[in-house]
């Protein structure tokens, strides 16, 4: 068991992994079965606006207020994101599937296809969304073939609507 300390943290307990024989179609089948929203994460970089959907977003503190954002290792905007130590999490609201499926598509111009307009703090927002959490990154760890993120949240503006983008069991859902 190892401990890590940093300023903000007093201690957290960091245990080692084990072997399990739970395989990754069976962790994929399974947490399909967990409904969540959906967000867009969105920065700038040099090259311009960037941005991904992301499901798995949560909010970590309220005092200080945080948020945490698993990324997989494997996305090409994540680290040019990183780069500028900002970031939005676009909220998205029903009816934004089409938002969801763009920026979840590798290798297209996900800002050419799309209206958006930079926010106060000049980041990327994208219109109609629930909600726009604006954060600064202050911390990134290792977790697996993801990295977990956290922000901390230095403005937080709230859309006109209040129907959630649902996914859930590889589905787009409505609330009944």
């Amino acid at each position: 068991m190892n401990f890590l300390a940093t300023e903000e943290l007093r201690y957290i307990v960091v245990h080692e992994a084990t072997s399990v024989m739970v395989g990754g179609a069976a962790m994929r089948e399974t947490m399909a079965l967990f409904g969540t929203g959906l967000t867009v994460v969105t920065g700038m970089s040099g090259d311009g606006p960037v941005g991904f959907t992301l499901q798995a977003f949560s909010s970590l503190s309220l005092e200080p207020p945080l948020i945490s954002l698993n990324v997989a290792r494997s996305s090409s905007s994540w680290p040019r994101i990183v780069e500028s130590g900002r970031f939005v999490v676009n909220v998205l609201a029903e009816g934004q599937d089409d938002l969801a499926l763009t920026f979840g598509t590798r290798g297209t111009d996900r800002f050419g296809e799309v209206e958006w307009t930079r926010g106060s703090s000049g980041l990327p927002h994208l219109p109609g969304c629930m909600a726009w959490i604006e954060c600064n990154l202050v911390a990134t760890y290792e977790g697996g073939d993801h990295l977990i993120a956290v922000g901390s949240v230095r403005d937080l503006i709230e859309g006109t609507t209040r129907r959630p983008l649902i996914f859930f069991d590889r589905e787009f859902r409505k609330l009944q």
